[in-house]
């Protein structure tokens, strides 16, 4: 049997699996986003800028994004705190509560935004009781971010959850008997443990709230310049045939996603050395 470093390895060696490795991501992934970009250099650079800074499609990026970073945001403190029930207390339903985290992963998202645009409809369940309050959630900005919201909080509790559960204990306990505050122990302790994780989730719930179609054109509205996110104005120029402006557009959030994320790992990176 192979080996490599006087350990028997499982899989065969490195050569072979580099290359299934680099194989089934060419096909998956890198030749699908190589093609986008070939199609969005037939156009000049002229007439690149002004498909992706036309005033309509840099408003979407504003509701996009904008929405994407507010979802994030609200994921990043709920998920926590849904991850830390989960994980320190013990109550009735625990475990349908746990199951119930997961339901955004499995409910397909054209079904979860006719949910949440007939729930938030004036006419609603809850939009009944908000219209008279003057909050108006279904077919506005703000129901971008309830879709959003709703797609990415598994992200969070599933990246934070496993970190809670391998927490030491013991470090806890210590902080309390040398006289620290509850607080003082969360904030020292506790978070800078987690602070990677969230960091991770964060993440991950962003970069799916800024590419999320189905979800969200149920509950938005879709007005021009006002709830218009870019994934449907891409698909509307695909409509009208205009496959390269639709490329353009979309060459240009594949970049800034990849670069957004690029920092927040960048970012995860350096907690978690200033956390050891």
């Amino acid at each position: 049997m192979a080996s490599h470093g006087g350990k028997n390895n499982v899989l065969p060696g490195f050569t072979p699996s580099l290359g299934c490795t680099v194989l089934y991501l060419s096909i998956i992934v890198l030749i699908p986003l190589s093609s986008l970009f070939f199609k969005t250099a037939t156009l000049t650079w002229d007439e690149f800028v002004a498909a992706v800074t036309a005033p309509r499609v840099v408003a979407s990026y504003r509701v996009t994004f904008g929405s994407s970073l507010a979802a994030a945001l609200v994921n990043a403190f709920f998920g926590v705190l849904v991850a830390w029930v989960l994980v320190r207390y013990r109550f009735p339903g625990k475990r349908l509560v746990d199951a119930l985290v997961d339901l955004p992963f499995a409910l397909p998202t054209a079904v979860a935004g006719i949910t949440l645009a007939s729930i938030y409809s004036p006419n609603g369940w809850l939009g009944r009781y908000l219209e008279p309050h003057g909050i108006k959630v279904a077919f506005t900005p703000l129901g971008i971010v309830v879709a959003m919201v709703f797609i990415g909080l598994p992200f969070v509790v599933r990246t934070v959850q496993p970190v809670l559960e391998e927490l030491d204990r013991e470090l806890e306990e210590a902080a309390s008997c040398l006289g620290a505050s509850r607080w003082q122990t969360f904030y020292r302790i506790i978070f800078p443990s987690m602070l990677p994780a969230i960091l991770t989730g964060f993440a991950l719930a962003f970069a799916r709230a800024a590419g999320e179609y189905g979800s969200v054109i149920f509950i938005a509205g879709n007005m021009p310049k006002v709830s218009e996110i870019t994934p449907l104005l891409i698909i509307t120029k695909l409509e009208q045939y205009d496959y390269a402006g639709a490329t353009a557009i979309a060459s240009l959030m594949l970049v800034v996603s990849f670069l957004l994320l690029l920092s927040i790992n960048l970012l995860q990176k350096w907690s978690r050395r200033f956390a050891e």
